[in-house]
């Protein structure tokens, strides 16, 4: 049995978001590519029948992996947390050696760096979660010591 993976409610929605995507309208796009490409002939020399069926294989092999991030899924119920404590869904803004970032705590699967989302595993999560807006913590990473301050803690926005 799959171990059970923390998401946020926005998390768990873009999954199923994407499941159905994939499994209502790429899957029947991708049969019409195969479809259409078998009636171009030899199939033994046809690119497009070959591109095709590679396709088809990445979508299901990415519809299984949804399916089954979906099934061990668990979501956060945000109203078990206290909003002024950091934990999974919040919003945080932190001052890290000087700089003031901001970040929402989200699960190891929706961490995202470029969009502001880090995992509640990693190095700066770990070291703040149960936190509150004015505490500081030293977090260690490969590059060495970061020193961070909360500055303010909400739900996940």
């Amino acid at each position: 049995m799959a171990e059970k993976q923390m998401y946020t409610k926005e998390g768990y929605d873009k999954l199923v978001e994407e499941y159905e995507y994939l499994t209502k309208v790429k899957r029947e796009e991708v049969k019409k590519a195969i479809s259409e490409a078998k009636s171009f002939g030899d199939l033994s020399e046809n690119s497009e029948y070959d591109e095709a069926r590679n396709e088809q294989a990445k979508v299901e092999a990415r519809i299984f992996e949804l399916d089954n991030l979906i099934q061990n899924a668990e979501i956060t119920n945000e109203e078990d947390f206290d909003e002024d404590v950091v934990g999974l869904g919040s919003y945080v803004k932190l001052e890290k050696n000087g700089v003031v970032i901001e970040y929402s705590i989200v699960g190891s699967n929706e961490a995202n760096p470029f969009e502001n989302k880090i995992s509640d595993m990693s190095v700066i999560g770990k070291s703040i979660i149960g936190k509150r807006a004015g505490d500081a913590v030293t977090a260690v990473a490969n590059s060495g010591e970061i020193k961070i301050k909360i500055l303010e803690v909400s739900r996940a926005k």
